[in-house]
């Protein structure tokens, strides 16, 4: 017995080894993602599922945390060398990173593949011609009007560029007397000047300096005075932020909403009449070339992560077509960042579809080549605080009708000049 009991048992322990040893070789890649939980919890569960099912030697294991914990628990990671595989990131994030040198560029770990997402969603994550980003998912505004307020103003179809935007706008208060819409100048919710240059394709910052004086600025600027003055964009438009804007138009007292397809869910919830006589547009683009109300969300491979290019294949299949296409119906706000998914029939049955919500959904698919998002690369401004709030507080003395549209214009160059030449 004993002469056999030691032959049996090395085979047993032999024969366990290939196991134990295939089970080592498994590579954990751990991704974080903001605020999914619990709304889109699913989404998640059910991607990871799916990729360790076609990665038998890879393990996805998804960390959700909220967003004010993932920058701060990222940079303490980073400290550590224990960073995870992939981060959520927003277009800002990115840039910021990636000029820290805490981003590892994708471009030599997924090669051609970056040509499944669209153009512009490229470059948003890129700097210095390097990709540093996975695009995932994205927002962008559309029009929504008051059919029965256009009607009154002899309005029989939606702006088709900025300028029939324009007219459009002051046709409808003169002839209805209901401010037309509010240009996002708020601030507090992102919005202000800044954005609309960026959208009428007019520069900022170039070679270091503010340049933001030409006529150009100041005719954009003009115009947004002029309108205010006229009643076209409301009084209390810098307090006009996302909830209030819904508010304004639900109850009759805004004509137009510039407004991401959420607001038009939201519309449909609280105020069902305003809703079935909301028409639908796209929100024209201008000499910018870019759509209003772009917001981009995506996946990062931060530097000294382990296995990069494992954590690249993670990265490729939670933004890739299908994956995209499945979170957007998830959450039937979001929009994916890939060419073919927008091209789905989730979006684009609802093209010609008398429904706002349908249609809305169609309308901004469309639109989402040209969604860019608005952002002075961090590390530009010296005191960004400071300066966007000089910058901020001069516009709306402008656009009040406080002070002169150029030389609210100058007074902010000269004081971002001041700081941008130490």
């Amino acid at each position: 017995m004993k002469t056999l009991f030691k032959p049996l048992l090395l085979a047993s322990l032999l024969a366990s080894l290939p196991l134990a040893a295939s089970a080592a070789e498994k590579v954990r890649l751990e991704y974080w993602t903001m605020n999914l939980s619990p709304t889109f919890a699913d989404w998640a569960k059910n991607a990871t599922a799916e990729f360790n099912r076609q990665n038998p030697n890879l393990e996805a294991v998804w960390v959700d945390m909220n967003w004010d914990q993932i920058r701060p628990k990222l940079i303490a990671s980073l400290a550590a060398g224990t960073p995870p595989a992939l981060v959520n990131f927003n277009v800002p994030w990115v840039h910021e990173f990636a000029a820290q040198g805490n981003l590892q560029p994708l471009d030599p770990l997924i090669g051609n593949a970056k040509d499944v997402y669209l153009p512009a969603a490229v470059k948003d994550v890129s700097a210095n011609g390097k990709m540093y980003a996975f695009p995932f998912y994205n927002s962008v505004s559309v029009l929504a009007y008051n059919q029965e307020l256009f009607a009154k103003a002899g309005i029989k179809e939606a702006p088709r560029n900025f300028a029939e935007f324009i007219s459009t706008a002051r046709t409808v208060t003169a002839k209805t007397g209901v401010p037309a819409f509010s240009p996002k100048l708020a601030p507090e919710s992102g919005g202000g000047v800044i954005g609309w240059f960026y959208y009428a394709g007019l520069p900022v910052i170039d070679k270091g300096r503010a340049v933001f004086t030409s006529p150009q600025h100041v005719a954009l600027v003009q115009q947004f005075a002029d309108l205010y003055k006229a009643g076209v964009i409301p009084r209390d438009a810098y307090k006009m932020e996302f909830e209030q804007e819904i508010a304004a138009y639900s109850s009759g007292r805004l004509a137009m909403m510039t407004t991401a397809p959420q607001a038009i869910k939201r519309l449909e919830t609280n105020a069902k009449a305003r809703y079935d006589q909301t028409g639908i547009a796209p929100f024209p683009t201008d000499k910018g070339r870019r759509a209003f109300g772009a917001w981009m969300m995506d996946f990062v491979i931060p530097k000294g992560a382990k296995n990069p290019a494992d954590a690249a294949k993670l990265g490729l299949f939670l933004t890739s077509d299908a994956q995209q296409l499945a979170f957007s119906k998830a959450t039937e706000t979001t929009f994916p960042s890939t060419k073919k998914a927008n091209l789905d029939p989730y979006f684009q049955a609802g093209a010609n579809s008398r429904d706002p919500v349908e249609r809305a959904r169609a309308v901004a698919a469309r639109s989402m080549e040209f969604a860019v998002v608005v952002n002075i690369p961090p590390g530009t401004l010296p005191d960004e605080t400071t300066m966007m709030r000089k910058f901020n507080d001069e516009m709306q003395q402008a656009i009040e009708g406080r002070k002169p549209v150029k030389a609210a214009l100058d007074a902010a160059a000269a004081a971002w000049n001041a700081r941008l030449v130490k």
